[in-house]
């Protein structure tokens, strides 16, 4: 007679099979995905699931907590689940579990009834104690990678949204578009500075046309940016501030009579050196 393992460990492929039969393709990303390479892959990431998870049946099974990490990393940073809606991946989680109870009742029938209530129960206990534990650590892990990997591309888009373009040879401009925030503007005068320093710039038009909001803290970290240029030996000045902010300064106060202000960037570019 076969014990739970061996009998678990022959029908791996198997389950992998059933599993991705009865999965519903209309779901979204990997689970959707009608690429070859995508779906054995998908399968293999299922399979070796099957493989690592039927060694907590072995008694003799080394390093089963390591393995299932392994595959937890791995598959909680894969793009293509990164991609897939969580709750779906936690349906398929469900999914497997449930296959696996269908596999202790098959189990049963092949023993011809000889296995206790115990015993049983002992298998479907590892089994739903195993999953609780696995679905809230690939949840987790699938989570901060996805939150790392949205902080990276707003890093990305903020850096890429101010930037120092140089025109002359110690003479930039930095054209500032859209909404600046706190984090924003702090970026901006880190980027700022680190650049200028760089290029050896010794004037820098700061262009605010596509600017269409302005409020106190962010006009604070300007001025910031301005101060802190003047101590690497850049002048900045002002070009396109619009009506809108122009309005918006004198109510708050902002006041912008120690800087140099074009209408224009146009206008600025004339009274560079």
């Amino acid at each position: 007679m076969k014990t739970f393992y061996e009998f678990f460990k022959e029908k791996t492929w198997d389950l992998t099979e059933q599993w991705y039969a009865s999965l519903d393709k209309n779901l979204d990303g990997v689970y959707g995905s009608t690429d070859q390479v995508q779906i054995e892959n998908l399968k293999k990431q299922n399979y070796y699931f099957h493989e690592i998870f039927c060694e907590l049946f072995n008694e003799q099974a080394e390093a089963v907590d390591e393995k299932f990490d392994q595959w937890l990393d791995a598959t909680a940073k894969d793009p293509a689940h990164l991609n897939t809606p969580l709750d779906q991946i936690i349906g398929e989680f469900l999914s497997v579990q449930e296959k696996y109870y269908e596999l202790v009742q098959d189990y049963i029938a092949y023993l011809g009834d000889k296995l206790s209530h115990k015993e049983v129960n002992t298998i479907n206990r590892q089994i739903s104690t195993s999953f609780n534990k696995l679905i809230r650590e690939f949840s987790r892990r699938n989570i901060e990678e996805s939150d790392r990997m949205l902080k990276a591309q707003q890093e990305m888009i903020t850096e890429l949204s101010s930037p120092v373009i140089k025109i002359k040879h110690d003479v930039a401009i930095l054209p500032l578009v859209g909404d600046i925030d706190t984090h924003r503007a702090q970026v901006i005068f880190d980027k700022t500075l680190q650049q200028c320093n760089d290029i050896q710039i010794e004037e820098l038009v700061i262009d605010l046309s596509g600017v269409a909001i302005i409020d106190t803290m962010v006009a604070a970290q300007i001025f910031q940016v301005i101060d802190g240029l003047k101590l690497i030996g850049t002048v900045a000045s002002l070009s396109g501030i619009r009506p809108e902010i122009a309005q918006t300064a004198v109510q708050l106060g902002i006041n912008f009579r120690e800087v140099k202000i074009y209408t224009s960037l146009g206008q600025a570019l004339q009274h560079t050196k």
